[in-house]
């Protein structure tokens, strides 16, 4: 039987979105009013009932007196595209790279190894990473900042078709930092909800296709407070919203910072707290949970911990941590490095894989910003007769860390030395001109 709804007076058959109607209505809700999502002489309409979903299910009726534009891309089609996306962002065992750090940050980073703090400096370093012969094998997807988006290759080619070429998923950081919190002393909320939903429909049009928030809590005496996990749960939420109605995959980061001498067991308590609040607030902003990307810290003592534990412990205290909080129906965790060295974020997250791969709901990848980028910026320094030896070295980082995906990386392949990529005719300058 074709379900009716009664628009205006007028019957019309409708399908219900049952993929979306199902992964929001609890059994509790079952009970309660609901919108549905429908079709009439091609307009789609947000439509509220009288009726509850367990009478409507029985009837396949339901009477609509005031149906509603429906504005928000959920259905079937769309969907599936950021479904689609967030399984691409895993597969083959790659990983994310972050290189989406503000002017400010990335000008702190030149400063300390005597590089150029200007435009045409950043341009060029970017150019470096993204022009990596082979990046893609290990790559799936990289997190652009504003500015780098908008950049383009010495010939002019644009950034975003380098990326795209090359087989890789252009992503774009959309937050504008954290501030301090008014009234919590020592903690901070993440801003940039103002005009986030122009700027995402902007980042789609240039070629993005997921993009990044970034929440950070901190750990010490009497902190993260409860108003703090709430505040920065409810902005990642609204943002990941925003961006399944763009249609980008938000990939949804909650950092537990690593300064402090908290212990691994606070961590780990303060961890799932910060994730138990986030799901709750993703699910109450109708975020479908199948197409997002979580990004959290790995489970770790405070960097002034007298204890720092090994290896094992660290990736059996995050699991546990992220199988108690996180849903099954994630795609994928992404692991930020939150300021580790490039090996031990490697080691940890291969750890985590040997010890846990074969019995995981969703795949554990990288995230990483630092510990893939840092060794080629100490090599490069601002000078081009040092660009093919970085991008070695950048490469051989993703490799690692494609590596430790599988379960396969060992400290060998640091003794051993970087393998060279294929160079494929690449051609890449980085031009740089002190003012």
């Amino acid at each position: 039987m074709t379900p009716e709804i009664e628009v205006e007076g007028r019957k019309t058959p409708f399908e219900l979105n049952w993929e979306h109607l199902h992964w929001r209505c609890s059994e509790e809700q079952k009970e309660s009013d609901f919108p549905l999502i429908t079709v009439v002489d091609g307009k789609r309409y947000e439509l509220y009932s009288d009726e509850t979903f367990a009478e409507v299910e029985k009837s396949k009726r339901a009477i609509i007196p005031n149906p509603k534009p429906y504005v928000r891309p959920t259905d079937c089609t769309i969907s599936q595209e950021l479904i689609s996306t967030a399984r691409a962002l895993f597969a083959n065992d790659k990983g994310l790279l972050a290189m989406d750090e503000s002017n400010p940050t990335c000008n702190k980073r030149f400063a300390v190894l005597g590089i150029p703090q200007t435009e045409q400096a950043r341009r060029a370093y970017r150019e470096l990473i993204i022009t990596t012969p082979s990046l893609g094998d290990c790559i799936s997807g990289v997190i652009l900042y504003d500015e780098t988006i908008r950049q383009t290759k010495n010939d002019g080619t644009p950034f975003v078709k380098v990326i795209t070429d090359a087989g890789i998923i252009p992503g774009i950081k959309v937050d504008t930092g954290a501030k301090k919190m008014a009234g919590y002393p020592g903690e901070k909320i993440t801003e940039g909800l103002d005009g986030l939903r122009g700027r995402l429909e902007e980042y789609f049009e240039m070629g993005a296709r997921f993009a990044k928030w970034r929440a950070v809590i901190a750990v010490g005496d009497g902190i993260p407070s409860q108003g703090c996990i709430e505040a920065n749960a409810q902005a990642l939420a609204r943002y990941a919203a925003l961006c399944q109605e763009a249609g980008l995959v938000p990939v949804v980061e909650p950092e537990v910072l690593m300064e402090g001498a908290h212990t691994l067991d606070r961590c780990r308590e303060v961890t799932e707290e910060v994730l138990r609040t986030v799901f709750d607030r993703l699910h109450k902003q109708r975020v479908m949970i199948e197409g997002m990307v979580l990004k959290p810290n790995m489970v770790l003592p405070g960097l002034a911990c007298l204890e720092q534990n090994p290896v094992d412990e660290v990736a059996d205290a995050t699991l546990q941590c992220l199988l108690r909080a996180v849903p099954a129906a994630v795609p994928g965790i992404a692991f930020l490095s939150g300021g580790q060295s490039a090996e031990l974020a490697s080691a940890r997250l291969n750890a985590m894989n040997i010890r846990f791969k074969s019995r995981l709901p969703w795949a554990l990848a990288f995230s990483f910003a630092r510990a893939i980028q840092q060794p080629a910026l100490e090599i490069w320094r601002g000078e081009e007769s040092n660009l093919l030896q970085a991008q070695r070295a950048l490469y051989h980082r993703a490799r690692c860390n494609r590596a430790a995906r599988r379960g396969a990386y060992d400290t060998a392949m640091e003794t051993n030395g970087s393998e060279s990529p294929s160079r494929s005719g690449s051609s890449a300058k980085a031009l740089v001109t002190t003012p």
